[in-house]
């Protein structure tokens, strides 16, 4: 159930839930998920407070990628209050961010979530209530697979496993992927990843 074959740029992926939310399942699926694709990845657990978030994504292993997966409905609220916070720290105003789950509590009535959380500063958003599984997965695979080769492009050995990775969140600039226009796009939307993302 991989997101992608292995690949040959691995990203470090930071996985963690928001604040509010205390379901382990999406996250421990997401990790495998990730991993099985031949990324790096730290797993915060349930409920980090924002801080804890933020300081994990410092320092000179600093991740490529932050991923927040939330199934329990308040995740536009709290990936709103974390995208502002990291947009505004200098040290992290560069780092691609996204969120994917269940993000509200009505399922799919016109709540815009994903072009808020966008605007935001989120560079993708896999709303369940808004797209396929299928398309949330091929959606995540493709956002994957674009910023490992844009990282490759301006680390050029980032493929050779004996080289030391420097700090780099922030110098690619992920790719904007959102579908029907307030959420992740699910026509350029990889299998696995609806359960990870939030997706009951």
């Amino acid at each position: 159930m991989s997101a992608h074959p292995t690949t040959s740029h691995p990203l470090r992926v930071v996985v963690s839930s928001v604040s509010s939310d205390a379901h382990m399942w999406n996250l421990v699926h997401l990790h495998l998920l990730l991993e099985e694709a031949g990324h790096e990845v730290t797993n915060l657990g349930v409920c980090p407070p924002d801080a804890t978030v933020m300081d994990a994504c410092r320092g000179p292993g600093r991740p490529d990628l932050l991923v927040l997966s939330t199934v329990n409905g308040h995740g536009h609220l709290d990936g709103l209050r974390l995208i502002r916070a990291i947009r505004r720290d200098a040290e992290l105003a560069g780092l691609p961010v996204v969120i994917g789950g269940k993000l509200g509590v009505r399922g799919g009535d016109g709540e815009g979530f994903g072009r808020r959380l966008i605007e935001a500063g989120f560079q993708a958003v896999f709303d369940e209530s808004e797209s396929t599984p299928e398309r949330m997965l091929a959606g995540f695979t493709d956002f994957l697979t674009a910023l490992a080769e844009d990282i490759a492009a301006t680390r050029p050995h980032a493929a050779d496993a004996t080289t030391a990775r420097p700090p780099v969140a922030g110098t690619a600039t992920a790719r904007p992927h959102t579908a029907d226009a307030a959420t992740a796009r699910a026509e350029d939307a990889p299998a696995g990843l609806p359960v990870a993302l939030g997706a009951r």
